[in-house]
């Protein structure tokens, strides 16, 4: 978290203004919750639900490689197992923290290209 206000205070020192921090705040929040709504629904879309494994889907194809690759049952903490945990309950507590804080850097640094570039 020092490191996302870190930044955004360097992003403001650069704008010179408070207009900046308001800026940069609203870039870092945009970016995270950006990230974590397209984490969770890419892996929704792949066919990853609560519901379970949508047949037909993406989902079904890498669990039927896995299942085969591990004489008929899928590895817990295999990667179909950690897609189908977040299909189910989501990223969870941590899982928001790390994409959120990714998607706050891209949406700083998407701020700071913009505002190199307009100048």
């Amino acid at each position: 978290m020092s490191l996302l206000l870190s930044t955004v205070f360097l992003f403001a020192f650069i704008s010179g203004s408070y207009a900046g921090i308001k800026t940069g705040v609203a870039a870092a929040a945009t970016g995270a919750a950006t990230v974590v709504t397209g984490v969770t629904t890419a892996v929704s879309a792949a066919g990853f639900t609560s519901a379970g494994i949508t047949a037909g889907s993406y989902a079904a194809s890498m669990m039927a490689a896995a299942a085969t690759a591990g004489g008929g049952g899928v590895a817990a903490g295999s990667t179909v197992a950690i897609l189908q945990s977040i299909g189910v309950i989501g990223l969870g507590a941590l899982g928001n923290v790390a994409t959120g804080g990714i998607g706050a850097l891209v949406g700083l640094s998407i701020y700071g290209l913009i505002k190199a570039v307009s100048k």
